[in-house]
């Protein structure tokens, strides 16, 4: 094994300043993600987008060509694709039943296990079970034979369960599995044990899909939010070409240090998106309720002014100005009911919506007043 020095088995990194301030802040937005409320339709969604994505990423890194699109109509609406396009559908259905495997015996079953190589074989058939010909390699079983990543000759396949014996053995006394383990030890550990596998490459085919699948489940077993647990594989599709620049780069200078560099800023950048999701879905059902309120303490003599106002102003967007025309083109329902009636009636209903300052008029545009909700957010210096 000489001829492998980057499979060192050892601790060969450092975390950066840098880095460790990001997984602070990756802490920090981890337990305000956990610890708000979701309505549980908007927390199904988030959950279904996360899996979807989670799906679409680890497969298209290996080639996979289904859209999210596609995928969201295979896992919600059932639908087949065609018999040339089915090993397609197989992919990415298998990476799902494994996520929503784990979600369920480790998020609801508090279940955890080490990282053992039986671990490794059971979720590598997992995700590759079913494919017939489309898979080079047999589900569950280690490769029998040398194989070559582009430049990267992996090693003998006779070495292989020596190497993921000693990876599991080594990562649990290095990561503590034993103990209590803190946050920034289980992402690293997440982030080493994927790339340690990539290096040994244990299988013919679906060694990518396997580690990422690896580095899921660590992250879960961490207490990382399910509407979050997408992120990594997603990050690792959109800068493809830097991920394998990166693990080759680790491999040459057998120094994990800027990989995980690379891996925990992804790490941090996808966090801060789906918290900005979060507060936004936060924002609009606060803002709904907002509107409501205005109009409790309202008295009109005809229901349908009342309600086609109330309407009128929960049809409005909250982060966007709108023309006249586009508040109409914007809601089917809203347009139907206006265009029964005169322009006059459209134009008092939006000046009275102004009156109870819920509506702003700029130019030729009309926004959501939400000023009136972020004018009471926590103050702060700045």
């Amino acid at each position: 094994m000489e001829d492998y020095p980057h499979l060192s088995f050892t601790k060969r990194w450092e975390v950066a300043p840098e880095s460790h301030y990001r997984l602070g802040e990756c802490e920090a937005m981890i337990w305000v993600i956990a610890n708000t409320p979701l309505r549980p339709k908007d927390h199904n969604r988030l959950l279904q987008v996360s899996l979807i994505k989670g799906a679409q990423a680890t497969t298209a890194i290996e080639g996979n060509t289904l859209s999210r699109e596609e995928i969201e109509r295979i896992y919600l609406e059932n639908e087949k694709l065609p018999a040339s396009r089915e090993y397609l559908q197989i992919e990415v259905t298998n990476v799902i039943e494994a996520f929503n495997f784990l979600l369920d015996a480790v998020v609801r079953k508090s279940k955890e296990w080490p990282v053992t190589p039986e671990l490794i074989l059971e979720f590598h058939k997992m995700i590759t079970k079913g494919l017939g010909d489309h898979i080079d390699a047999i589900p569950g079983r280690w490769r029998d034979d040398r194989r070559q990543v582009g430049p990267y000759l992996a090693p003998e396949h006779r070495y292989v369960p020596e190497l993921i014996g000693r990876l599991c053995a080594w990562i649990r006394d290095e990561f503590h599995f034993h103990k209590q383990q803190d946050f920034v030890t289980a992402v690293i550990q997440a982030i080493v044990t994927h790339v340690y596998i990539e290096w040994i490459h244990p299988f013919a085919d679906g060694n990518g899909r396997t580690g990422r699948l690896v580095e899921f489940y660590i992250l879960l077993r961490a207490g990382l939010p399910v509407i979050a647990s997408h992120i990594l594989s997603d990050f690792y599709n959109q800068t493809r070409t830097e991920y394998y620049r990166q693990l080759n780069t680790a491999r040459q200078e057998r120094d994990l240090t800027k990989f995980l560099s690379y891996a925990i800023h992804g790490f941090r950048d996808g966090l801060a998106a789906q918290l900005a999701v979060i507060q936004n879905g936060q924002m609009k059902t606060f803002w709904r309720n907002h509107v409501f309120a205005s109009f409790a303490d309202i008295h009109y003599r005809k229901s349908t002014v009342f309600k086609r106002k109330r309407g009128l102003m929960l049809a409005m967007p909250i982060d966007c100005k709108l023309t006249v025309a586009e508040i109409l083109a914007a809601d089917p329902k809203i347009a139907r009911e206006y265009a029964a009636l005169t322009p006059s009636v459209l134009a008092r209903d939006l000046k009275d919506l102004m009156r109870m300052k819920l509506l702003l008029k700029e130019g030729q545009h009309y926004r959501a007043n939400n000023r009136e909700l972020l004018a009471h957010l926590p103050e702060k210096k700045g």
